[in-house]
């Protein structure tokens, strides 16, 4: 009850919404070659100075509250507190994904916002570490993080990149564990299925999707995107073609069978609703009696087929996702004791929400248009949902929780 006595009192007797956005203007006011603008900043800064060590004055703890104060929002700081009174312990790395969580096509022109850059630099400078875990490749990654984050954290060694959904690890200054090549660990017989696809599926393309979709430049998956806006309809057609095209490619892949393609469609129909939908949007779902042979089946145990509405059709391993690249990563960083915050809004997403909750190791964020998985598991736990866009909200209450344990 002391500490709910004591926000009570920092938000109900202080002005902390101005002594936020002091803050805010303090730190995110981009740099101007002028002096008017110059004074302004100094004359912000002065009375942040001020409104911070009346707080401090006034509290026993006073540095604690006059920074949760200036990054949090009362109903932030309350839900920290209730973070708090759950768990009893600080968030100690970050794992965030990029698209439609960090960023949004609809909401902040694809770009990471000033917000939460200065954000992710305020935890690693209180020694958070940094795991971003995403789809993209490892060049697309390491680009827009040294842009964003800048070159020298990026590389001070407590940034981590999980990278292709988790086929690989790359976290910059740490020797020989830089980068860990997670898809080279794969049984041959799996990394033989991977290699006859990607042999083919530009090659042997059907017409219909020749110059409509593309091939990610992975170095593992296999990952057709479209050459259309993401969520267009056009992307919509030519995604769910590609599905359809690197299952049969996956059948023949598997065996040599004739029937190879359609018990790959018999087997991922039966295990994702979303894949059963196209077929059926197509009228070329399978036959309910169709049976996969075991040896077909144990192939296709260890390969998934991802489906991305609009957005993408991927072959990957069942063994490399990104819960295994996040350990990976937190083990390459010496986290022993991990308690993540992990931010994300897809399918793979959420095997790392789902091991953070099942090894007691973390918590779960999204935002409110992620797939229906994440939120439901999401508002099961902790119902940390932001707005999209809108990722600050919970980096703020997360960073208050930190500044109450500690």
């Amino acid at each position: 009850m002391e500490r709910y006595d004591l926000l009570y009192r920092l938000y109900g007797n202080f002005d902390a919404d101005a002594v936020r956005d002091a803050q805010d203007f303090v730190d995110l006011l981009p740099p101007l070659d002028s002096a008017v603008a110059l004074t302004h900043w100094q004359e912000v800064n002065d009375e942040l100075t001020e409104r911070k060590d009346r707080i401090r004055r006034a509290f026993p703890d006073g540095d604690r509250y006059a920074e949760l104060a200036a990054h949090a929002t009362r109903d932030q700081a309350f839900t920290a507190l209730d973070l708090f009174t759950k768990y009893g312990r600080s968030v100690n790395a970050l794992v965030l994904d990029v698209d439609e969580t960090l960023r949004s096509a609809g909401r902040t022109d694809n770009e990471i916002p000033r917000e939460v850059l200065h954000l992710l630099t305020e935890f690693h400078e209180t020694g958070v570490p940094i795991v971003i875990c995403t789809g993209q490749t490892l060049e697309n990654v390491k680009g827009f993080a040294i842009q964003g984050l800048g070159n020298e954290l990026v590389h001070s060694g407590d940034v981590s990149i999980v990278y292709e959904a988790g086929t690989g690890v790359f976290t910059p200054g740490h020797g020989s564990d830089t980068k860990r090549l997670l898809y080279e660990t794969l049984d041959e017989s799996v990394q033989s299925v991977f290699e006859s696809v990607r042999s083919r599926v530009i090659r042997d393309l059907p017409d219909g999707l020749r110059g409509c979709v593309h091939l990610q430049g992975n170095e593992f998956n296999v990952t057709l995107k479209p050459n259309f806006e993401t969520g267009s309809d056009d992307a919509e057609a030519v995604i769910d073609d590609s599905l359809v095209y690197l299952l049969d490619l996956l059948g023949e892949a598997v065996t040599d069978d004739p029937d190879g393609p359609t018990w790959t469609r018999a087997y991922y129909a039966d295990i994702d609703p979303e894949i059963e939908g196209v077929l059926a949007a197509r009228g070329e779902e399978p036959d309910p009696e169709t049976t996969v042979p075991y040896d077909v089946a144990t192939t296709l145990d260890r390969v998934t087929i991802a489906y991305y509405h609009a957005d993408a059709a991927e072959l990957s391993a069942v063994d490399l996702n990104k819960a295994a690249g996040v350990e990976a990563a937190l083990d390459v960083l010496g986290v022993d004791d991990p308690f993540v915050l992990m931010m994300g809004d897809s399918k793979s997403d959420l095997d790392v929400m789902e091991w953070a909750a099942d090894e007691d190791s973390g918590i779960a964020a999204a935002p409110d248009h992620s797939s229906p998985g994440v939120l439901e598991h999401v508002r099961r736990t902790d119902d940390l949902v932001f707005d999209r866009g809108d990722a600050a909200s919970v980096l703020r209450a997360v960073y208050a929780l930190n500044l109450l344990v500690d």
